[in-house]
């Protein structure tokens, strides 16, 4: 499981049986039952009466309200076993965890896991399980360095024998850049917008570079006059999301020279010869890996499937709990 601030990914014998995003809808006056949860709890954010409240049980990758994440786990578990029918409840589960994770956030998150259902509970650094979803040899003499851009954190690691020799787990990633789209449209266009419109500015028009090879069409915005309440129609184009999400941008490559700092020459020079790995849903920006590759003068390269890359690093963690148990908590 990909435990994820935006989504969250079941993995079982190698098939993803659920992508659903992290988010469930509670009613406040029967005892915070759950009355929705993922896609369903999505489409109410933001349009709930007093009765109910929409909560994303993860912030910054890590669980901030415990009893949604622990409802939110049993629910999607759930959901895995009523659509596949292909497990027993009484789980065996492997968790991707931030790198930056604290002894009790970890703790948080084994028992959220446990009473959602799971026997045998084991964390993997999202970091590592990425690498191994991608396909690297992370038990192999060489330096390798992923770069998993979420919606809560950024985890750069540098892997090598099975360990992490050099980490940087930052708090700005995803849902940074959907809060910077939201203050701008504020301030530049004077024109109001929730969260889920700004994740669709990102996902339509974002971009970390100004000039694009393949430009998007401009995104038409609908919303009130932050002054007039009026309703107002604006064209976004990729060049003004360009800016407005510079800074982010920036502390994300300060961060990946951060940990190129920390890192062994010996593993430098193998990290140069085979580039960086670009995981996460973040990776999906446009321009990022240009971007990177020109900053810092090495070749940055996104994962097949990097939305997927960790979930799937746990799924083989989980086949092989022998082999890789040293990698496991």
């Amino acid at each position: 499981m990909d435990l994820g601030t935006a989504n969250t990914v079941i993995i079982h014998n190698d098939k993803i049986v659920v992508d659903e995003p992290s988010i469930v809808a509670l009613d406040r006056s029967s005892n915070k039952n759950m009355i929705a949860l993922g896609s369903k709890a999505q489409q109410m954010h933001g349009k709930t009466h007093e009765n109910i409240r929409t909560v994303r049980p993860l912030r910054d990758g890590v669980i901030s309200d415990y009893d949604a994440a622990e409802k939110m786990m049993r629910g999607m578990i759930k959901m895995a076993v009523s659509k596949n029918r292909l497990f027993d409840p009484a789980l065996k589960m492997v968790v991707g965890i931030p790198s930056g994770s604290t002894e009790v956030e970890i703790r948080a998150v084994r028992d959220s896991s446990e009473k959602s259902g799971g026997r045998e509970v084991y964390m993997i650094y999202e970091p590592m399980a990425a690498a191994i979803g991608i396909g690297i040899d992370v038990e192999m003499p060489e330096g390798n360095m992923i770069v998993d851009i979420g919606g809560g954190t950024t985890e750069i690691a540098v892997i090598a024998l099975g360990g992490i020799v050099s980490n940087n787990s930052i708090r700005i990633a995803g849902d940074d850049l959907t809060a910077d789209v939201i203050e701008y449209m504020n301030r530049q266009h004077n024109i109001k917008v929730g969260e889920r419109t700004a994740e669709l500015i990102k996902i339509n028009v974002g971009s970390a570079l100004t000039t694009l090879e393949d430009p998007p069409e401009d995104y038409i915005v609908h919303g009130p006059n932050r002054m007039t309440a009026l309703p107002m129609e604006v064209p976004v184009s990729y060049q003004e999301i360009a800016h407005c999400i510079e800074k982010s941008i920036s502390k994300i490559e300060a961060a990946v020279l951060s940990a190129l700092e920390q890192t062994p020459p010996e593993l430098y020079a193998d990290i140069v010869r085979k580039g960086i790995w670009l995981a996460g849903g973040g990776a999906l920006l446009r321009g990022l890996d240009k971007r990177l590759t020109n900053k810092i003068g090495i070749q940055f390269h996104i994962a097949d499937d990097p939305l997927h890359a960790v979930v799937r690093g746990t799924g083989v963690a989980l086949k092989n709990t022998d082999k890789f148990s040293f990698l496991m908590r």
